[in-house]
């Protein structure tokens, strides 16, 4: 396998899975949940979004061709969910149903679990990160190379995870005042970007420049 291509697979999958941007949505996602929960969210996450990734290497458009969806469509749909992901940050939506669950005090703590959504899906395995995986499985002439793509992509995520545990240190670093202010500028950039996914959606079905 080429190294160029080796270095350009995993530039592309840092760049668009985004270990680093990620970890602070995660510390807004599971803002005031334990350490327990927090690393379970974090291995639930990583690993769908690696089973995710591998599958849609391994079977590409086709999978989503066997149920009619099409890659804009992943897209747009991707987008208005972020979307909504984004509107309980900015609005603290999450956290008003918290204190809802106060009043039943024979009850856990109500957790939040974004492992699935959005973690997963579509922030690790997002619209880009699939797109980018099917395109470079593509490239490869043989098993080799197919494998070292899928090895490139566990190592970005593996680099997720081992971010997402460092979350608890990062918290109280930055406080709940830092928190607040990171998850409302958070739950702006989130939005931002689930209208760019939906723009691309939008443009791949010829709508729009």
């Amino acid at each position: 396998m080429d190294s160029a291509f080796l270095i350009t697979a995993f530039v592309t999958l840092f760049v668009v899975i985004d270990p680093i941007g990620l970890t602070p949505v995660f510390i807004a996602l599971t803002q005031g949940t334990n350490a327990r929960h927090r690393n379970a969210v974090a291995v639930r996450a990583c690993l769908t979004g690696a089973i995710l990734l591998t599958l849609f290497a391994l079977f590409g458009e086709a999978l989503l061709g066997f149920v009619g969806i099409s890659m804009p469509a992943f897209r747009i749909a991707g987008g208005i969910l972020l979307f909504l992901t984004a509107l309980d940050m900015l609005f603290e939506r999450r956290n008003k149903r918290r204190e809802d669950q106060v009043s039943e005090p024979e009850d856990e703590p109500d957790h939040p679990d974004p492992s699935v959504f959005p973690l997963a899906i579509p922030l690790i395995a997002g619209p880009g990160a699939i797109a980018s995986i099917i395109l470079l499985g593509g490239q490869t002439g043989d098993i080799a190379g197919f494998m070292t793509v899928i090895g490139v992509m566990l190592g970005v995520v593996a680099m997720v995870f081992v971010l997402f545990l460092s979350a608890g240190f990062l918290e109280r670093a930055l406080g709940k005042t830092g928190i607040t202010v990171v998850t409302r500028l958070l739950g702006m950039l989130l939005a931002a970007l689930s209208v760019q996914f939906v723009l691309d959606g939008l443009r791949a079905f010829g709508l729009g420049q």
